[in-house]
């Protein structure tokens, strides 16, 4: 699978999933950018040959925007965004907060409409253009302590349709990957004794999502794509 030639925005690029996007589209031939609120990812060698911005509140429009159309500028363009950044709490209602409801939708939902939005006219300027979300299996069936979260990802797959139905005569698809539990250090150290093998790993999230973003999946749009690993 190529991507040679086209230029690639991540958001949440600095993140497990994030770095694991970014290498594979570099992989495949693409300029990438890694966009993301923390200043700088873990490992200083991660993102060698991306553009790495930090510092970026992406539900803010503006701060999107910016960010966005620096990226088209340092490469000429914008064939694809992927909107990894996210975040993830387990709350009840009863003991739960409301903020944590306001943080997931601005985190989780508000961030890819923001940074989709900003994206739009590079993306329809350049033609075939791809935008690939990250939404979530537990979207579909909540249980409990999960609402905030599943309610914000519900808001992904939403967004992912009605927007792969505003493109699809104009050359630009949208699509979501939903995955189970990522095989992550932070999410074995919050299910040690769960079976790691079983879950899926960013490396084969990142696959398919170089598939999305590439030119053999422009008749695939407004999907939502199950990769649960064996979870």
């Amino acid at each position: 699978m190529t991507l040679q030639g086209k230029v690639v925005a991540v958001t949440g690029g600095f993140g497990q999933l994030g770095l694991a996007v970014v290498r594979a589209a570099l992989d495949a031939g693409a300029q990438v950018a890694a966009l993301d609120r923390a200043r700088s990812p873990a490992d200083a060698t991660a993102l060698a040959g991306a553009l790495a911005l930090g510092e970026l509140d992406l539900a803010d429009a503006d701060a999107a925007l910016r960010a966005v159309n620096q990226v088209a500028g340092r490469f000429g363009g914008l064939d694809g965004l992927v909107n990894v950044a996210g975040t993830f709490r387990w709350e009840t209602l009863e003991q739960g907060s409301l903020d944590t409801w306001d943080l997931l939708y601005r985190v989780n939902l508000r961030s890819a409409v923001s940074a989709s939005r900003a994206a739009l006219p590079h993306l329809l300027k350049r033609g075939g253009g791809r935008i690939v979300n990250i939404g979530a299996g537990a979207a579909s069936k909540a249980g409990a302590g999960m609402g905030a979260y599943a309610a914000s990802k519900a808001g992904v797959a939403k967004l992912t349709e009605a927007l792969a139905e505003e493109l699809k005569d104009r050359g630009v698809t949208v699509n979501a990957i939903l995955p189970s539990i990522i095989d992550t250090p932070a999410n074995r150290a919050d299910m040690p004794k769960a079976d790691f093998s079983r879950w899926v790993t960013p490396q084969a999230i990142a696959d398919v999502i170089v598939f999305l973003l590439s030119d053999q999946a422009s008749a695939v749009t407004g999907a939502s794509i199950p990769v649960p690993g064996r979870v």
